[in-house]
């Protein structure tokens, strides 16, 4: 009986001991051992990112914005190859593999981006400057299933 009650806590113990995560690819198949994705620290070129989904395209999924450490990267899909969920996917971790540059998004690609995202007349016309912007062009995605 009392070997009955530790193979039982054993196998309790291992089971919710496990790290269970099921990621869902999109575009190439990309590695979901989190030991191959780095911080952004100066890492331009080619480079792994794991981060947080903010927000996503809401017409068609072709673009995103993953906050990564204390930045907030814009993610595109390398040739418009593949697409994310235009919904559902805010707040989940995302794995990415591709390249990442900084860049200045002109006040058109801005209000391009404001009226993709459905906001207010009002919101996009006080869009006047550009930004300066971290980007990733992707190869690949990896989103955390729940």
């Amino acid at each position: 009986m009392k070997y009955n009650f530790l193979l039982f806590f054993w196998a309790l113990v291992t089971t919710f001991s496990c790290k269970n995560e099921v990621f869902i690819g999109y575009g190439e198949k990309i590695s979901t051992d989190e030991k191959f994705y780095k911080k952004i620290e100066g890492n331009l070129g080619i480079t792994n990112l794991s981060g947080e989904v903010i927000s996503v395209c809401p017409k068609k999924g072709c673009w995103m914005n993953v906050k990564v450490d204390n930045d907030t990267v814009f993610v595109k899909f390398k040739d418009y190859g593949f697409f994310v969920p235009k919904n559902g996917i805010e707040g989940k971790k995302v794995l990415m593999s591709g390249k990442i540059f900084s860049d200045t998004i002109s006040v058109e690609r801005l209000r391009h981006y404001a009226e993709d995202a459905q906001l207010s007349l009002e919101e996009i016309e006080n869009i006047t400057q550009p930004e300066y912007k971290i980007n990733m062009i992707a190869n690949g995605v990896a989103i955390l299933e729940d």
